[in-house]
């Protein structure tokens, strides 16, 4: 089975993915926001904000794991993905980092599927098909590095970023790059 064969996209509401992670596209307090944030703070209930509270924030680039709590997915790893600024602050570098950190927690745990909404492409200001082609490289080589994590999705909001995800994958088993 190659890397590619172990990533997936699909268009759906994150919270509802039954899968050992969810990835929650944090702010850097963790302490729930807006979007898919919001979304997975209201869906998991007040025991995610507790339990957040207890991690002392994150840093831009980074992640932290808690329990699902009432998710069906076991865990989420928050990610502090970075605001874009113009691509010349890092952004790229610390949108892959977001992707990484997160795969080397579920590997840590041995999880085997994890779930990424497109981490800094909403308010953070990101641009969507950018950001799919680092997300899909970022996994593929940290998926070639081990057999965990088995599975990966990338959980799209609408069919418009799942198409930038569905185009980075094809041209990474074309062998055009992501």
């Amino acid at each position: 089975m190659t890397t590619a064969d172990r990533m997936d996209v699909i268009t759906a509401d994150i919270t509802t993915l039954e899968v050992d992670a969810i990835v929650n596209a944090a702010n850097a307090s963790l302490l729930g926001g807006g979007g898919v944030d919001g979304a997975i703070h209201h869906a998991a209930g007040p025991e995610l904000l507790a339990a957040c509270e207890t991690l002392d924030g994150c840093a831009t680039g980074q992640a932290k794991i808690t329990p699902g709590f009432a998710l069906p997915a076991r865990f989420v790893i928050h990610a502090v993905g970075p605001v874009w600024h113009g691509g010349e602050r890092g952004e790229r570098e610390l949108l892959a980092s977001c992707y990484r950190n997160s795969l080397e927690i579920a590997r840590a745990r041995e999880l085997a599927s994890v779930a990424f909404p497109a981490i800094s492409t909403g308010i953070y200001g990101f641009p969507a098909r950018e950001a799919a082609r680092i997300a899909v490289a970022t996994v593929a080589a940290v998926l070639a590095e081990g057999p965990m994590p088995e599975r990966v999705i990338f959980c799209a909001f609408d069919e418009a970023t799942a198409g930038y995800h569905r185009a980075a994958l094809a041209a990474l088993v074309s062998g055009a790059g992501a």
